[in-house]
């Protein structure tokens, strides 16, 4: 099936059908045989290991599903992005994660760990920019490719296309839009150069940059819906201002 692993390379990661079918086991190759009779072959690195139930070299066709590992060993999350998109590409990371933790007998919540995947994978990588102002290639927030399409959609244009980009931490926390938590991160000085000569503006929307400056956090009651509640009752109390001998009787 389609976004199964057939093999590994040298570097361990595994070959991946692109394409749903039936398999069959060949000493230097795998052909798959797509539902509509396509033959697809693909080479077998040198001492890979398949898997013993899926190992049938006397041209028996096995049926294969989709994502199913057929080798032993790790599975590439960028491969897996690629081939079976997003929502699988995070439940991996999450359970792979939460393995490591069952193994040593801790018990983690799966949401913390849902929002370290959730960041890593916030990022889009346009492909066609459309009626939008974004360009080619450009590395952009989810909402703010969300954002660029609706209103391009709004005005009758045509709707950028981009593909989910998978961020390792260190990538994740400095391709951010604060230059404030970036440069807290790591690469101080290259991250506050840039955002120098670039004339960057910090808008301080999330937590850390806030902190840095000893801001409320953005979270809470250190959101806008509060502040306005809090300023609208203080206008209040400036127009109609309390009588307190009236509240003591």
């Amino acid at each position: 099936m389609e976004g199964q692993e057939l093999a590994r390379d040298s570097k361990g990661n595994g070959v991946r059908t692109r394409h749903a079918g039936k398999i069959v086991v060949a000493p230097k190759e795998i052909t798959v045989r797509t539902i509509d009779e396509e033959v697809r072959e693909y080479p077998i690195p040198h001492q890979v290991r398949i898997r013993p139930e899926l190992d049938r070299r006397d041209g028996h066709r096995v049926t294969i599903k989709a994502g199913q590992q057929i080798t032993e060993g790790s599975i590439s999350p960028q491969e897996l992005l690629h081939i079976l998109g997003k929502e699988a590409v995070q439940t991996f990371l999450v359970d792979e994660v939460q393995k490591v933790y069952r193994s040593q007998g801790v018990d983690i919540n799966d949401k913390h760990i849902e929002v370290i995947v959730r960041q890593m994978m916030r990022k889009v990588r346009i492909d066609s920019a459309g009626d939008t102002g974004l360009l080619p290639g450009e590395i952009v927030s989810q909402w703010e490719y969300e954002e660029a399409n609706a209103r391009a959609l709004a005005e009758g244009g045509e709707p950028a296309t981009a593909q989910t980009v998978l961020l390792g931490l260190i990538k994740a926390a400095l391709n951010t839009t604060s230059w404030l938590s970036a440069a807290s991160f790591q690469e101080t000085t290259r991250v506050l150069t840039e955002a120098a000569i670039s004339g960057k503006v910090d808008r301080l929307r999330g937590l850390k940059e806030n902190v840095i400056i000893g801001k409320l956090i953005p979270a809470g009651t250190g959101l806008d819906y509060y502040k306005k509640q809090r300023e609208q009752a203080a206008r209040i109390l400036e127009e109609e201002p309390i009588d307190l001998e009236t509240l003591s009787v």
